[in-house]
């Protein structure tokens, strides 16, 4: 089993964005959205309009100053290597509970994986699909779709 990291969120948080499961590089290197090709933090840096910093620390405090919430819709999962197609046994996380602590305001999902997780578990709530900022989705991405995050920031 493989498990996600905590989520980043404070009592201001108003976008609450969702990935499915950490990549192996992210993993390794203790923090969501690690792999270098991964566009993340280069696409919300441009939504915000304002880079990130390459410090796990400053990309945590930069969240919050930007009012975003960060998390993985699966808490557990097995999988072998890092496509989300491999990912197998989810057990999904507890987004309520960053919801009722949080002033969110919209929820976005990143990539298709995160989204139909998302809306099988909590079918209730509103979900958003952004296309993967994943090196893997070369041919689906498409950076105008993640910048109706800014409205709500």
């Amino acid at each position: 089993m493989i498990y996600s990291f905590e989520p980043i969120f404070n009592e201001n948080s108003r976008v609450l964005i969702l990935g499915s499961m950490a990549s192996v590089k992210s993993l390794e290197r203790g923090f969501y959205y690690m792999h270098p090709r991964n566009r993340f933090w280069t696409t919300i840096g441009e939504v915000a309009g304002e880079s990130v910093p390459e410090s796990i620390d400053g990309k945590k405090q930069w969240l919050l100053t930007h009012n975003i919430a960060l998390m993985d819709i699966i808490y557990s999962c097995n999988r072998d290597g890092s496509l989300d197609s491999d990912i197998k046994d989810v057990v999904p996380n507890d987004i309520v509970n960053v919801i009722k602590k949080a002033n969110i305001q919209a929820i976005f999902c990143n990539g298709r994986k995160s989204y139909e997780i998302a809306k099988k578990t909590y079918p209730d709530l509103q979900f958003n699909y952004l296309p993967s900022t994943s090196p893997a989705n070369a041919g689906g991405w498409d950076k105008e779709e993640w910048m109706k995050i800014r409205k709500f920031l």
